[in-house]
């Protein structure tokens, strides 16, 4: 392990001046993974693993572990509940209910605590980590609740952490990241006298040393059977509707475009299985291993988990630039590299998906328009082929500058939720999918993610995405509706969505 970073006197002397550095250590352990890292926490819950399991330099460049929550958010409308830890080994007690919006005390917690960015670390150093569920989105407009919420999950559930794992894949190097300080805090960050510094760097200094012995004993790849020993037991999932409901659910909405109400929409389905004891943590492993994605992740919050192999990134703040990266347009990936090819010409010359495709662009364009500064969105990126385990999609990337005087919440109120998985215009389509719905989505298309105390952000959409809750793990898949969509095409789209997520609960074998 190389030296902690800044040395005690540095730290000391930037406290003096009002700013707060985190303390780190690189590791040499470059077999160690994100898992092994997990691991590295033992039982203790809520714990948290944002994991680029497709390494590439645009998206899936780091990977992130923390546990041992400093405090916990939760919201459903304008109730926040804020929960701290009892002792520091995770045992939770204390509770406060507020009314506030979410979103500004979400802003109010994350500027009460401030570390500086250290050139050369990771974006991530500390901070919140959790997720917005899709119905979040009644914190930013104003549309019917009529469907009903079933799984009865937080629309805004986060950890903040003080103590991260960084994982860097291009550059293959780890980090202890700690932010000294962090914990000091009545439901809310209390600078500590000038004269607690030294005592809070010390302490800090252990809790990093301590975190690095058990990453070094963990120095070697995670050994979590893919397929479990014996005869798997097999899940099978059900529908919340028949193929008949959801193709008349199309057609409904075909009639919408017909009538001039909207030009795109989104659809979905649910499907469920009970699956009693069986670990989320295998079933996690299980999908990495299937379907590799950049912005997949592993949440256990103790009364709920989030097992995603999500491709799709909804926004990143980063330096001040924001990008999202839609993704619109769907195939099978085909039995070999010469059909994929094959169907990757046809989907990217297919005057309906290119037409949905820019559609959709032209909406993210508009979106950070909201937020940014005049004439700097752009698409940097146009319609690519992405490929993955079952499916290959069309992408694009529209970033743009942040303009003065905003921040991630203001980013977050203007793009949330994606209009990939919503449609154009993006307000309408909410309705129209309130009422065509049968249930309200939860956190499917919402997003997971982590929002810094230094101010930057990067979230994913929720799909490819298991929600574990009371037993049952619910899968939910949508399908891109248009003037001349074929009912039953779309189904099956939705079906091919499913499929890796449908293989890894195959292969799982309850505890």
């Amino acid at each position: 392990m190389k030296n902690i970073q800044p040395s005690k006197s540095d730290f000391l002397e930037r406290a003096k001046q009002g700013k707060i550095l985190p303390l780190y250590a690189e590791l040499d352990l470059p077999s160690l993974t994100p898992l092994a890292a997990l691991e590295a926490f033992g039982s203790s819950r809520p714990a948290a693993l944002l994991e680029s399991a497709r390494v590439n330099e645009k998206t899936g460049r780091y990977s992130f572990v923390t546990a041992e929550p400093y405090l916990i958010f939760r919201s459903r409308g304008d109730d926040v509940e804020l929960e701290l830890p009892a002792t520091p080994a995770g045992r939770f007690g204390r509770r406060a209910s507020v009314k506030r919006k979410p979103l500004q005390k979400l802003r109010e917690l994350l500027s009460n605590y401030r570390v500086e960015k250290v050139a050369g670390l990771p974006p991530f150093t500390g901070g919140a980590i959790g997720f917005f569920s899709y119905d979040f989105v009644h914190q930013i407009e104003k549309l019917p609740r009529t469907v009903k919420d079933d799984l009865r999950i937080p629309e805004a559930y986060f950890i903040f952490v003080d103590m991260v794992i960084a994982f860097d894949h291009i550059l293959n190097k780890v980090w202890v990241i700690i932010n000294p300080g962090a914990r000091e805090q009545e439901m809310g960050f209390r600078r500590p006298e000038p004269g607690q510094w030294d005592r809070l760097y010390d302490e800090a200094a252990d809790r990093l040393l301590a975190l690095s012995s058990k990453l070094i004993a963990k120095n070697m790849k995670i050994d979590i059977p893919l397929f479990g020993k014996g005869d798997a037991r097999r899940f099978s999932l059900k529908p919340n509707m028949a193929q008949a409901d959801f193709e008349s659910m199309v057609r409904r909405c075909r009639d919408y475009i017909s009538a001039g109400d909207i030009y795109q929409a989104n659809l979905s389905q649910r499907l469920s299985a009970k699956i009693g004891s069986a670990e989320p943590l295998r079933l996690y492993t299980l999908l990495r291993e299937i379907n590799p994605s950049p912005f997949a992740a592993f949440l256990d919050f103790g009364e709920m988990q989030l097992v995603s192999s999500s491709p799709e990134r909804l926004i990143r703040l980063r330096d001040g630039i924001a990008d999202t990266r839609p993704i619109a347009g769907t195939r099978r990936r085909g039995n070999d590299d010469a059909e994929k090819q094959e169907l990757s010409v046809e989907l990217l010359t297919n005057e309906k998906e290119r037409a949905e495709h820019i559609m959709l662009l032209d909406l993210e364009r508009n979106d950070l328009g909201k937020v940014c500064a005049y004439g700097s969105v752009r698409v940097d990126e146009m319609m690519v082929i992405e490929d993955y385990s079952h499916v290959i999609h069309i992408v694009s990337n529209v970033r743009g500058e942040l303009a003065k005087g905003r921040d991630c919440f203001d980013l977050i109120r203007a793009v949330f939720p994606g209009g990939t998985i919503t449609g154009v215009p993006k307000v309408r389509c909410m309705e129209i999918i309130d009422e065509l719905e049968p249930v309200a989505r939860g956190p499917y298309t919402g997003s997971i993610g982590y929002i810094s105390n230094a101010g930057d952000m990067d979230l994913n959409i929720i799909i490819r995405t298991f929600v574990i809750k009371e037993g049952a793990a619910h899968i939910q898949v949508g399908a891109g509706i248009v003037a001349d969509s074929d009912p039953e095409r779309e189904y099956r789209e939705t079906l091919q969505k499913a499929e890796a997520l449908t293989q890894a609960l195959e292969r799982l074998e309850a505890d």
